[in-house]
C-alpha cells in the first residue's frame, strides 16, 4: 500500500460531506490501495457536529483511512496537501442580494486561496464545489499564483449527469450508455447543456443523441430547462440541497482527475479559460469537454458549434464575465 495521501473536504460537517466522505475514505476516489488522511475543515460552531462525523468515520473501521484530523484552522487545514475539496460556502439566504453573497464568498475563498498557497504542496488539485463555484473558483485560484491555475477546477459534473440521465430516461437505456454530453458555463441555471456531440449505445450501436432521442423540440426545450433548475427542484421537493447527487459528482470528478477520462470519451468541468477555440473569453472559470490524462486536463477542441449552442455559450459566458468582475472588486476591500 502506497504512502498516505492528505485529503481536504471543507463544510465537513455540512450534508454534501456527511454523503461525501465515506466514498472518499472507502477508496473510491483515489484508488483501492490508496491510504488517506482526511482533514475536515468546518467554522468553529460546527465543532461539536464534526466530533460526530469523526467517530462515525472511525466506527467504519476502514483499512485505507489512516487518521482524520477535524479543524476549524486553515493552518491545520491546508498543510501538505494532496487534494482539496472546497464544499464549504456561505448559501443564499432569504432576501439576500447576489452581490452580497459573492461578496461574502469572496472573503471565504481568499482566505482560503490564501491559505493553500501558503500551506498546501504546489501540486495540489483543488475542487470548488461551494456556490457560485465558477467564480469561487477563480478566487481561489487568483488568492494562490504559486499554484498552477490547472490546478484549479469547478464542479459541473452533478449538471453533466443529470444530463446524461435525462437523455438515457428518455430513450430507455441507462446512464452508462450515453456519453459526450457537455455543461458548457457557469453551474446556475445559464449553464447550457449541450447534446449535439453525445452518442447513445442501443443495442450495441452508437448513435447520435439526436437520433435516438427523435424529439428535437424537447431536446432543445424542456431538456435543456429540466438540467438547468433540477438543483432548485431537489429543493423544493427535499427542502434541502441535492446532497447524494453532490457527492456522487464529486466523486466522479476527483476519480478522473486521479486516473483519467475512458479513453474516447470526454466529461465536463469548470476550467481557467485561456485562448480556447470556442471563443470564451479568457480569466474565467468556465465548463468545457475536457478528456483527462495524468492529472491534467484538456479541452476538446473543434467541436462544431450551431447558432443556437453559441447564443446559449455567449450567455452564460456573460454571466460570468459580470461575476469575475463584480467578485475582483471585492477583492481589494
Amino acid at each position: 500500500m502506497s504512502d498516505p495521501i492528505k485529503v481536504l473536504v471543507t463544510g465537513a460537517a455540512g450534508q454534501i460531506a456527511y454523503s461525501l466522505l465515506y466514498s472518499i475514505a472507502k477508496g473510491d476516489v483515489f484508488g483501492k490501495d490508496q491510504a488517506l488522511i482526511l482533514v475536515l475543515l468546518d467554522i468553529p460552531p460546527m465543532l461539536p457536529v464534526l466530533d460526530g462525523v469523526v467517530m462515525e468515520l472511525q466506527d467504519c473501521a476502514l483499512p485505507l483511512l489512516r487518521e482524520v484530523i477535524p479543524t476549524d484552522k486553515e493552518e491545520v487545514a491546508f498543510k501538505d496537501l494532496d487534494a482539496a475539496v472546497l464544499v464549504g460556502s456561505m448559501p443564499r439566504k432569504e432576501g439576500m442580494e447576489r452581490k452580497d453573497l459573492l461578496k461574502a464568498n469572496v472573503n471565504i475563498f481568499k482566505s482560503q486561496g490564501g491559505a493553500l498557497e501558503k500551506y498546501a504542496k504546489k501540486t495540489v488539485k483543488v475542487l470548488v464545489v461551494g456556490n457560485p463555484a465558477n467564480t469561487n473558483c477563480l478566487i481561489a485560484s487568483k488568492s494562490a499564483p504559486s499554484i498552477p491555475k490547472e490546478n484549479f477546477s469547478c464542479l459541473t459534473r452533478l449538471d453533466h449527469n443529470r444530463a446524461r440521465s435525462q437523455v438515457a430516461m428518455r430513450v430507455g437505456v441507462s446512464a452508462d450508455n450515453v456519453k459526450d454530453v457537455i455543461i458548457w458555463g457557469n453551474h446556475s441555471s445559464t449553464q447550457y447543456p449541450d447534446v449535439h456531440h453525445a452518442k447513445v449505445s442501443i443495442k450495441g450501436k452508437e448513435i447520435s443523441a439526436y437520433d435516438a432521442v427523435k424529439d428535437d423540440a424537447w431536446l432543445k426545450g424542456d431538456f435543456i430547462s429540466t438540467v438547468q433548475q433540477r438543483g432548485a427542484a431537489v429543493i423544493k421537493a427535499r427542502k434541502l440541497s441535492s446532497a447524494m447527487s453532490a457527492a456522487k459528482a464529486i466523486c466522479d470528478h476527483m476519480r478522473d482527475i486521479w486516473f483519467g477520462t475512458l479513453e474516447g470519451e470526454f466529461i465536463s468541468m469548470g476550467v481557467y479559460s485561456s485562448g480556447n477555440s470556442y471563443g470564451v473569453p479568457d480569466d474565467l472559470i468556465y465548463s468545457f469537454p475536457v478528456t483527462i490524462k495524468d492529472k491534467t486536463w484538456k479541452i476538446v477542441e473543434g467541436l462544431s458549434i450551431n447558432d443556437f449552442s453559441r447564443g446559449k455559450m455567449d450567455a452564460t459566458a456573460e454571466e460570468l464575465v459580470e461575476e469575475r468582475d463584480t467578485a475582483v472588486s471585492f477583492l481589494g476591500v
